[in-house]
């Protein structure tokens, strides 16, 4: 079962859900397993995710075995895939670059921090942003009627694809957050392939350009090995990817499906050769 985090693991109990309260110290795994009486493994969604991408998406075309992917939903999941295995690092709180700081002066995030990726990348946050600069007058082209329906992430990307400049400034900006979290990633784990996914991830050209920019400025070791780099030309396993997904909504369910097939070789076991 894929579940949001952070999901203490081994023993599969949630903590302090930042967009789901009330259900901080939850024991997941053990309500499961005796409702229904048999063993129940219990990993995040993003995890999840990020294994079936890995498996069956775009690990698989690219023929890599590890990965980072961000879900852009109603917050950002973060997964981690090395050598085939889930990194659940040492406590199963691995991969939540969705409250990495990106800036300092942002707003305050149910996490405890403030200017989390996830206040900035998500699509709770590109509807907020609409809302607030509507309410402060920085966006009269999202300026509706009573009776128009509520800006949507997915009615923001429609507008920005209609010529709506305002939206498209949104997105941008959801992009160039992206980009800033993107490149600590590639510094620190220096893997051949990021991965974006979720439901925001269908407004990924209206992010890339800014996203792409962000990362060139911010990570050297993305512009060292960037497609087209001359150690990406020459080395064995190729330059750093960063694609849109491409398994839909349902990787999560994918990767559920998968997990139970790695039986003991799963994280737990974190040697690797990679």
């Amino acid at each position: 079962m894929g579940t949001p985090g952070p999901l203490e693991l081994p023993a599969g109990r949630l903590h302090h859900l930042p967009n789901f309260p009330g259900w901080d110290g939850f024991e997941l795994k053990d309500r499961l397993e005796s409702r229904l009486d048999r063993s129940v493994i219990v990993e995040s969604d993003a995890n999840l995710a990020a294994l079936a991408e890995c498996v069956l998406g775009r690990g698989k075309t690219l023929k890599v075995d590890s990965l980072c992917m961000l879900t852009l939903g109603t917050g950002v999941g973060n997964g981690i895939i090395l050598c085939g295995k889930i990194w659940d690092g040492a406590h199963g709180m691995a991969g939540e670059a969705g409250h990495a700081t990106i800036y300092t002066d942002g707003p305050a995030c149910p996490c405890g921090s403030n200017g989390c990726l996830e206040l900035y990348a998500s699509a709770t946050a590109v509807v907020r942003t609409a809302q607030e600069r509507i309410a402060n007058g920085t966006a009269p082209g999202l300026v509706r009627s009573a009776a128009d329906e509520p800006w949507t992430a997915r009615s923001l990307a429609l507008a920005a694809d209609a010529g709506n400049a305002d939206a498209a400034k949104i997105y941008s900006d959801a992009g160039r957050a992206l980009g800033i979290g993107l490149a600590a990633l590639v510094n620190t784990l220096n893997l051949p392939l990021y991965v974006i996914g979720g439901g925001m991830v269908q407004a990924w050209h209206l992010m890339e350009d800014a996203l792409f920019e962000e990362l060139d400025h911010r990570s050297y070791v993305y512009r060292l090995t960037a497609p087209g780099s001359k150690i990406a030309n020459g080395h064995p396993r190729g330059s750093t990817q960063v694609l849109p997904a491409e398994l839909g909504p349902d990787a999560g369910l994918l990767g559920a499906c998968i997990l139970p097939f790695l039986g003991a070789e799963r994280s737990q076991d974190h040697t690797c050769s990679c």
